[in-house]
Formats: C-alpha cells, structure tokens, sequence
C-alpha cells in the first residue's frame, strides 16, 4: 500500500502554465509537450478525481490539473470499491500496442480448443522462460494459447538476440524454440525477422524483466507462474469482465 501512496504524491511542474487557459485540451496538450517533447497523447479526460485530467501514452497514464501546472505519476485508486483505476486504463494501452504485432509477426503454441489466450514477453536464456516453455503441454492442455515475443534482455549485439533471429529464421520455428529453450544447438542463421519490433514494444510497454505475460484483458504478470495458477488467474480475470 505505502508504494501506491508513494505513487500518488503529487510533483509541481515548473513553467507548465499556458496562455490557452480557455481550452482545457490545448492547455494539457501543451504542458504534456514540455514533459515528453514531441509526444501526442492518444487522450485526454477527466479524471475522476476533481480538477484532474487523465492523459493516456501509450501504456502510460498520469495526470495534469487543468491549468496545466501540476502533475502526477502513479495508481489513482476508489478507496470504496478497492479498484485500481489507473491499471484498467494501463491495461487497455498494452492491448493496443500488443495488437499492433500480427500472430504472423509471433511464435504460437496454441491448443486445439482455445479457453484463453496470453501473450509472453521472453527471452530465450532466462531460467524462468525456460521453466515456462518446459510446461508447455499443461499449459495448451488447459486451454491457454501462448504467444511469443522477443526480449533479449541483454541487447541487440548478445547472444541471446543471435538465438532468437535463429528460432525465427528456423523452418519449424516452434521446434527451433523448443530446442533453443532446452539448450539444445540450433542453427545460427539469420533473415528478415521482427525481434527488433518486438522489442521497441517491450520499450513502450515499459517492461523489465522475463517472462512477463501480458493477458487477454490487459493485466500484466511480471515473472514465472505454475499453470494451474496461471488458468485460475485467466479464469477470474474473465469472470470480472
């Protein structure tokens, strides 16, 4: 709770005031613009807390009073309710960049009746992906879909990125994955591939670690869990829709 409370502490932004006072819109825009220059939020609203606007980038919400002059970073929570506001909205901004990528631009393990569908952010020689991809025969045989994309957490020039632009030029990509993920050699090819798109979304996600598993609603888990968990997880986030 004290990390949400630090969250919601309120930073004075200097020199964020706008000679457009009358337009509410073009005065955040503008006082967003000194923050991020360049940026174009995707939207501004009213928050629900009073002479707060809500502004979404990407995955990214925070929120700037209507003068423009103040501005805070973190959870906006409804104390009544327990509902962390903010998340639900952090939620449908990962949605929106993960639907950017095509499965085609993916690597699937899918069951033949999907129940639900996740989408994991990996990298090949992290213990806990490996721990992951090991189950997963339990995971598709409780019907989760599982689709991959590439975090090398060490960088584009690591070994790690080598090895995912060789599962991706493999032929059977799942297989060269598989094997990858066992430490088992692989052909060391290399093709057109979309591992570098892969990861400028894990950038504008934001994310810092692997596995982290972006769900069918949004709502990100950061790291490994069983598949038994995982399912009764995907099975109440659903149930809340």
């Amino acid at each position: 709770m004290l990390r949400v409370i630090a969250g919601l502490l309120m930073l004075t932004v200097a020199g964020l005031g706008s000679a457009m006072a009358d337009d509410t819109v073009d005065t955040i825009r503008a006082a967003v613009a000194k923050i991020i220059p360049g940026s174009t939020p995707d939207s501004i609203q009213p928050s629900q807390l009073p002479g707060m606007y809500e502004v979404t980038l990407g995955a990214d919400v925070f929120y700037v009073s209507e003068d423009g002059r103040y501005l805070f970073h973190g959870s906006l929570m409804d104390l009544n309710s327990g509902e962390n506001l903010t998340e639900n909205k952090r939620a449908a901004g990962r949605l929106k960049l993960i639907n950017t990528v095509d499965e085609s631009q993916m690597i699937v393990f899918a069951p033949k009746k999907v129940k639900h569908t996740i989408t994991v952010f990996t990298d090949i020689d992290c213990p806990y992906c490996r721990r992951l991809h090991s189950e997963m025969p339990q995971i598709n045989a409780l019907g989760i879909k599982v689709r991959y994309l590439f975090f090398p957490r060490a960088g584009k020039k690591s070994k790690s990125y080598g090895k995912a632009v060789a599962v991706w030029c493999a032929k059977d990509r799942k297989q060269a994955l598989t094997d990858a993920k066992a430490g088992k050699p692989i052909n060391m090819k290399t093709c057109a591939n979309p591992v570098d798109k892969h990861m400028a979304l894990v950038n504008e996600l934001g994310l810092e670690g692997t596995p982290t598993m972006v769900l069918e609603n949004g709502q990100m888990i950061p790291g490994y869990v069983p598949p038994a968990r995982l399912a009764s997880i995907l099975d109440s986030e659903a149930a809340r829709q």
